[in-house]
């Protein structure tokens, strides 16, 4: 989807809401760290879900993309834009900062740093997507936090389509996480890192698959709490609020769509058509 070059006027004030995006739902992994953590706020939340899995595509596409959904968000009043999607930070966080500098703009990267510190076999496997594990970004973390250990990683395919429709136990998803999950065994990992925003969903299934002698670790709270601490040191932490809110767009908006979200998130949560 090509770019349109509108230039959005962005107003930077505590009251104003924060933007998030992903390819699809899994971001909402993160956003539920980041209402933790920032009760107050208010938050925007757009998942791509008519363009997932993001993984499979190329980088220039998603740069795009990203563009155009920081546009929607940052149109809307966004403050800020948190890329809730390892993929898409990994493609686009910098064409975003470039684009609006004086915006904050949060991403996500696999925990390679956390992980190597964890292990005790001196060995961490990787679960994440094919556009992830193929980027730059991901290269330069192996480079300067993987050294010292033994790095496996896996493409979960499949794992993101099971998040989207909302098959977070069944016996065909308990397959496929096994199936991805055992090769990092098989290798001697006993640090599994979540790559994907979707994945924390699954984690349950994973972690019986992997028994209590490996750790499983995922970013959704250091990314909210370096949120809160970017809005905090640009004066734009609400306060005063006693309750923030939410509102959900969607690319591939249905009812089925939207009964996914209420299971993820909320029963009450709605769901709106993104407008292409």
């Amino acid at each position: 989807m090509p770019f349109r070059d509108r230039r959005v006027i962005v107003t930077a004030a505590s009251s104003a809401p924060t933007g998030v995006f992903d390819s699809g739902l899994g971001g909402l992994s993160v956003l539920r760290h980041a209402r933790s953590r920032l009760p107050a706020e208010d938050f925007l939340y757009v998942a791509d879900s008519g363009h997932a899995p993001y993984g499979e595509r190329s980088a220039d596409w998603i740069r795009a993309r990203s563009l155009n959904l920081g546009e929607f968000l940052l149109g809307r009043g966004a403050k800020a834009l948190l890329i809730a999607c390892n993929t898409a930070t990994a493609a686009a966080a910098q064409a975003l900062r470039e684009r609006w500098p004086e915006v904050p703009v949060i991403g996500m990267e696999p925990a390679v740093k956390p992980a190597a510190a964890a292990t005790r076999s001196g060995v961490v496997g990787i679960l994440a997507t094919t556009g992830t594990l193929a980027s730059a970004r991901f290269a330069a973390l192996l480079d300067t936090f993987g050294r010292d250990v033994r790095v496996i990683t896996r493409p979960g395919t499949g794992l993101v389509e099971a998040v989207e429709r909302g098959e977070l136990d069944t016996p065909a998803t308990r397959a496929l996480v096994a199936s991805h999950v055992e090769p990092l065994l098989a290798g001697g990992a006993d640090v599994i890192v979540l790559g994907c925003t979707h994945y924390p969903f699954l984690r349950g299934l994973i972690e019986q698959q992997v028994g209590s002698s490996v750790q499983v670790i995922d970013t959704g709270d250091s990314v909210a709490r370096h949120l809160a601490h970017r809005l905090s040191g640009a004066g734009l932490l609400r306060s005063g609020n006693p309750e923030g809110t939410e509102h959900f767009w969607s690319s591939a908006a249905s009812g089925t769509a939207e009964q996914v979200v209420q299971r993820l998130w909320h029963p009450d949560a709605r769901l709106a058509s993104l407008p292409e």
